[in-house]
């Protein structure tokens, strides 16, 4: 969390001399400092268990989101499904599982980008409405909603069908589409576009707040950012351009194709938008991939080896990781009870 604190005369930097003071009050200003290190350590704790628990359920999710549609791909691959084949009990299981791993990582992307948010601005409101449980159970509710989503056709919204080239399954978006279809896709893109745009403007927000406190370092040097905080913005921001980057394609190819689909008055050509949902899936299929990587690679342990090796410097006196240190808090905190 970004620790927030003000310049003012009543600093413990401005302790008086010791000479002037009783020993009481070196021994209370000392148990304050040690106070005031232990709550922060407790919040941090606190703070990282939540990030590292949504983390965690990202990967866990993009893990099977690999392994389950892939392996029903592979299926059908096999058994060589064409144009006229009647969706069957494994397309529809298919199409419900790129529904639910598609929207699954990006609603905890933006779940992630929420928290982090308000942990970065409002650290004390973080603190008291943020915990392991309830997080457990904004985890339990993104994956349901998900499923909700997924099993539309089961109450009639919508259908999934074989799509070009015949070796996967997804909502129904060319040939005689219906209204229900049209709405269909239009849930599916619409929540997972305007997840992408909330993580958007939260992980904006955390940066920003982030940046300023680092500016006002030359006026207050201790209102700093912290390096975990830091670390993990810096993994949000890369989740969400991957995000971006893979899903996008198809949830605005999906738009794309069920209004053409949907409107046209004659007969006209689907190859171009076949092909564009081909190359969307293809690219929505790399973020499961990704996801995880990311998360790994921006690791502030793994970038300090990966510019020791690009560099060959064994020492990071100097560098910007030696800038970024763990806790800025509890230095400050330190020099102070020197001081005294």
């Amino acid at each position: 969390m970004l620790s927030i604190q003000h310049c003012n005369t009543s600093a413990p930097a401005a302790i008086a001399p010791i000479s002037n003071q009783t020993p009481g009050t070196v021994e209370m200003a000392a148990m304050g400092n040690k106070d005031n290190q232990t709550a922060y350590a407790r919040l941090r704790r606190r703070s990282k268990a939540t990030f590292l628990l949504f983390a965690s359920s990202l990967v866990a999710t993009d893990f099977a989101g690999h392994i389950i549609p892939g392996a029903l791909v592979l299926h059908l691959y096999s058994n060589s499904a064409n144009q006229t084949s009647r969706p069957d009990a494994i397309c529809l299981f298919l199409g419900g599982s790129m529904v639910f791993f598609g929207l699954c990582p990006l609603f905890l992307g933006c779940a992630m980008a929420a928290e982090r948010c308000l942990g970065v601005t409002r650290p004390l409101v973080h603190a008291r409405l943020v915990s392991t449980t309830r997080t457990k159970v904004a985890v339990a509710l993104i994956w349901l909603a998900a499923l909700l989503v997924a099993l539309s056709p089961v109450i009639g919204l919508g259908e999934y069908t074989y799509q070009y080239p015949w070796t996967w399954c997804f909502i129904k978006v060319l040939g005689n589409t219906k209204g229900t279809d049209v709405a269909f896709v239009l849930l599916f893109s619409g929540l997972g576009l305007a997840s992408l745009a909330v993580s958007l403007v939260c992980n904006t927000v955390s940066g920003m707040t982030l940046v300023l406190a680092r500016l006002r370092r030359r006026k207050c040097p201790r209102r700093l950012a912290k390096s975990h905080d830091i670390e993990m913005v810096a993994q949000l921001v890369g989740i969400m351009v991957t995000s971006c980057i893979c899903w996008s394609p198809l949830l605005i190819f999906g738009l794309m194709s069920v209004r053409h689909s949907y409107s046209r008055h004659s007969e006209t050509n689907d190859e171009p938008y076949r092909t564009l949902m081909v190359m969307g899936v293809r690219l929505a299929s790399c973020n499961q991939i990704l996801d995880p990587w990311v998360y790994i690679l921006l690791r502030r342990a793994v970038l300090r080896k990966i510019y020791r090796l690009t560099t060959g410097r064994m020492d990071t006196r100097g560098s910007t990781f030696r800038r970024w240190e763990i806790s800025s808090f509890q230095s400050s905190e330190k020099n102070t009870v020197k001081r005294i």
